[in-house]
C-alpha cells in the first residue's frame, strides 16, 4: 500500500443513515439480503420490518460504504419493488459493532 492509500483510508468520513424503504419490500427477503449486502461492505447497523409494510434500517460506517448501501436499497433483492427510499442523516455514534436483523 502506498502512503497516499494509507492516508486516504485514515481520513475516510464515518456516517450514519436512518433509512425507510417503501414499496413491496416485505416477504421478499429484503432484511436478509440487506444484512448480506451490509456485511459485504463492512457496514454496521440493523434492519427491521415495520407494521405498515415498510422496512427500516440504520447504516453506520465509511461514507462511501453507507452510500453504497443506500443505492443497494433503491433496488433491493430481485423480488422487491422499491417505491421510495427516505434517508435521514444522523450523527455517527460508533455504538454498533455488527449488522443485525431486528424484530419488533
Amino acid at each position: 500500500m502506498t502512503d497516499n492509500q494509507s492516508d486516504r483510508r485514515t481520513i475516510m468520513k464515518k456516517v450514519r443513515a436512518h433509512v425507510v424503504i417503501d414499496g413491496r419490500v416485505q416477504g421478499v427477503c429484503f432484511r436478509l439480503d440487506t444484512r448480506r449486502a451490509a456485511l459485504k461492505r463492512s457496514v454496521k447497523g440493523w434492519v427491521r420490518n415495520l407494521p405498515d409494510g415498510r422496512v427500516e434500517a440504520v447504516f453506520e460506517g465509511e461514507e462511501g460504504d453507507v452510500k453504497s448501501m443506500m443505492k443497494w436499497c433503491e433496488a433491493g433483492p430481485p423480488l422487491a419493488r422499491v417505491g421510495k427510499v427516505s434517508v435521514e442523516w444522523e450523527p455517527y455514534t460508533g455504538e454498533l459493532d455488527s449488522f443485525e436483523i431486528a424484530f419488533a
